[in-house]
């Protein structure tokens, strides 16, 4: 991983650092309010709920995917996309401050011992605004980096974030361990989430501080959308006339159906006689396989091109499905599943770096906040296609959704050869 040659620009070598930066800090403060772990553990405790635990994760990825349509068709009307970026960054950290201020209150202290309904009501209500704030930013946030990074650096731009993030969410990870064992559990989370409101501020402002490079002119043949009917119609004509983004958009969709089955790997797991002691060696390494991966990909995206890198991430996708398979009919133990989420954790890190590099490839330079809006959109029903695997496991076996997953990564792997034959669309 390398940054921006010596001849690039002073202003955009600092964008650069900034923005992979910002990225990186921000994946940190995920990292302390995860909605698989931390949160979904703390729902559960307040609540003893598992539907209250599934609102919560269902709101966050609901509240990322709605705004983005509207956010769409808003940022395509004006000439800065920052003032978009701004509310939706700083507004998130202000929720997981509010949440850290909610749960010092109702901590186990005797002046601030809060009735457990009212507090859990208080918190899902905050987290659910922080999951519809947080959904005002991907627009923005992919518009201005499309702007800022030229396309053969964005690939290590990403590479850097999730390198850098993955780092911090290290140290995250063992801040929460810590403060867990040694604080009563609401002061923890209290702090935790203070944390995590912390590393948000810090990536909102170095975003800022990176700037928003001036809008490209408009195509002679671009009308801006006169009304929300319009834009809408806009996504339609987008999806009808622009073969790349529909094909890609079928790709994404299959993408889904390979991840589906990420649930099952620790499942498979259990079934190996791994129980739940040795949970954080296969989450240390799925990091640590995220980690080692960042230079090959971010190389791979800016050298090889985007097409190829997710051509290649396709191949790698069926690479988990199949060692899994290997694993469930042998004897293996703790170490062939660690190394299953070696390769999970690299596999992870490439179908982020591709998908978000890609997407700003196809996406015109006077119309990406529509282009993402409308891609994110219509790929939002892949999101539940893990309850089509946790039917498979159910009704046939857990062997089916893996061998489901292997299929689909070899339909995408087709897709994408399409793209690539598209005539005048050549691999960028």
């Amino acid at each position: 991983m390398s940054e921006p040659d010596a001849t690039s620009l002073p202003d955009e070598r600092r964008r650069f650092r900034r923005i992979a930066g910002a990225g990186a800090a921000f994946q940190g403060g995920t990292a302390a309010v995860d909605s698989a772990t931390v949160v979904a553990s703390l729902v559960f405790q307040l609540t003893g709920s598992a539907f209250a635990v599934g609102f919560a994760s269902a709101a966050l990825r609901l509240g990322w995917l709605l705004p983005q349509l509207v956010v769409g068709y808003l940022a395509e009307r004006t000439d800065r996309r920052m003032p978009f970026y701004v509310f939706g960054a700083y507004g998130r950290a202000a929720c997981l401050a509010a949440i850290a201020v909610l749960l010092w209150w109702g901590s186990d202290l005797p002046q601030f011992n809060w009735p457990p309904v009212p507090l859990a009501v208080g918190f899902l209500v905050l987290w659910t605004l922080y999951a519809f704030v947080s959904g005002v930013v991907a627009v923005p946030y992919n518009d201005i980096v499309g702007r800022s990074i030229r396309s053969e650096a964005r690939s290590r731009m990403l590479a850097w974030r999730f390198f850098g993030g993955g780092l911090i969410a290290l140290a995250v990870a063992g801040f929460v361990n810590l403060t867990i064992d040694v604080m009563p559990l609401l002061l923890a989370h209290a702090a935790i989430f203070a944390l995590a409101a912390f590393l948000m501020v810090l990536s909102s402002t170095l975003f800022v501080a990176a700037g928003e490079p001036a809008m490209p002119e408009r195509r002679p043949d671009h009308s801006m959308p006169q009304d929300v009917g319009s834009f809408l119609a806009g996504g339609w004509d987008v999806f009808r006339d622009d073969t790349r983004f529909r094909l890609f958009l079928y790709a994404q969709w299959l993408g889904g159906a390979t991840l589906m089955a990420l649930p099952f790997y620790v499942l498979a797991a259990s079934e190996r006689g791994i129980g739940a002691a040795d949970i954080g060696i296969l989450l240390g390494a799925q990091t640590a396989g995220a980690l080692m991966s960042n230079p090959l990909w971010g190389w791979l995206g800016d050298g090889a091109g985007k097409l190829t890198m997710l051509r290649i991430v396709a191949a790698v996708r069926m690479i988990p499905p199949v060692i899994v398979l290997g694993l469930l009919e042998t004897e293996s133990g703790l170490i062939g599943f660690a190394l299953l989420f070696i390769v999970i954790g690299a596999m992870m890190n490439g179908v982020t770096i591709g998908y978000l590099g890609y997407l700003m490839e196809i996406s015109p330079d006077d119309r990406r906040p529509a282009y993402s809006a409308y891609f994110n959109a219509l790929a939002s029903p892949a999101a539940l296609l893990p309850l089509l695997g946790a039917g498979f496991v159910a009704v046939i076996s857990i062997h089916a959704v893996f061998a489901a997953a292997i299929l689909a990564a070899l339909w995408q792997v087709y897709l994408l050869s399409r793209i690539s034959r598209l005539p005048g669309q050549a691999a960028p």
